[in-house]
């Protein structure tokens, strides 16, 4: 089997640090935790941007400070930022992100492939949407990080390559276990992985107490992880011992030797998935 990508997913739109004192919300500390993570074997991040007040945010201007940041700490790695439509509606604002240029423009961004609910609350995606993200992805040269949380969602990939609006490379995020979406079980994910488009380059998130389990048959099956504070909190399933993001890369790291798969560098991983070389 191939060498490991690790993707990580530091931040997200909801945890605080009264849910998890290690989440990082400002620009520095989300640099400080890619270097850290870089270290242990993580080459993409999946990056999330938080207000002062630590609300999440989609200004332009927080992101260029995180991506200037994480550059100088990493310049080597793979950043992806998030066009979610979970707290921000309209197009405007979920593209503006895409907008950065030079050193600040990022490598990949989210594209979640259809509408989904949450515990809490709702994702909304509607076809139009979608396609003006992809669209506009294109047009800046930024390869989008398809978020897939069903079935239904590789099946539309499908439906929007053969329609030319998602082009080559193909990279999936296989998100399993969020209340209301597809559970996370060894036959979701092996039906998941098998629905993608053919030639995608694929990883595994568990939600929560799930991430491990996840993670783990997806090193088992040859694909790819994601982890992070983003999904999980907590290391185990009791909730006794708070996550840190270095601990979940370094822990799933050592599994992935264990297995014959060694963490690959970041101008691996841009081979991997097809971006250009860094």
């Amino acid at each position: 089997m191939s060498q490991l990508l690790i993707n990580l997913a530091l931040t997200g739109m909801v945890p605080t640090k009264a849910d998890n004192a290690a989440v990082p919300i400002t620009p520095a500390e989300i640099a400080d935790d890619c270097r850290r993570c870089h270290d242990a074997g993580a080459v993409l991040f999946h990056l999330h941007a938080r207000d002062d007040d630590g609300t999440p945010t989609w200004r332009p201007d927080v992101y260029r400070d995180i991506i200037a940041r994480v550059r100088t700490a990493c310049p080597d790695a793979i950043l992806c930022v998030s066009t979610s439509g979970r707290v921000f509606k309209t197009f405007e604002q979920r593209a503006a992100v895409l907008e950065l240029d030079g050193d600040e423009k990022p490598d990949m961004a989210s594209l979640t492939l259809g509408s989904l609910n949450f515990p809490k609350q709702a994702s909304i995606n509607d076809p139009a949407m979608i396609r003006a993200l992809a669209e506009r992805m294109t047009e800046r040269g930024i390869v989008p990080e398809l978020e897939v949380f069903d079935l239904g969602m590789a099946d539309y990939a499908k439906f929007l390559i053969g329609r030319g609006v998602l082009r080559p490379p193909h990279y999936a995020n296989l998100l399993l276990g969020s209340l209301g979406t597809l559970a996370a079980t060894p036959f979701n994910l092996v039906a998941a992985s098998m629905a993608l488009p053919a030639g995608t380059t694929w990883a595994a998130a568990g939600i929560g107490r799930f991430q491990f389990a996840m993670n783990s048959l997806a090193v088992a099956m040859g694909g790819h992880v994601r982890v992070g504070l983003e999904d999980a909190l907590w290391m185990d399933a009791e909730k006794t011992t708070p996550a840190t993001n270095v601990a979940l890369v370094e822990r799933i790291a050592t599994l992935a030797r264990a297995a014959g798969r060694e963490p690959c560098t970041p101008a691996e991983a841009r081979a991997l998935i097809g971006l250009p070389p860094r």
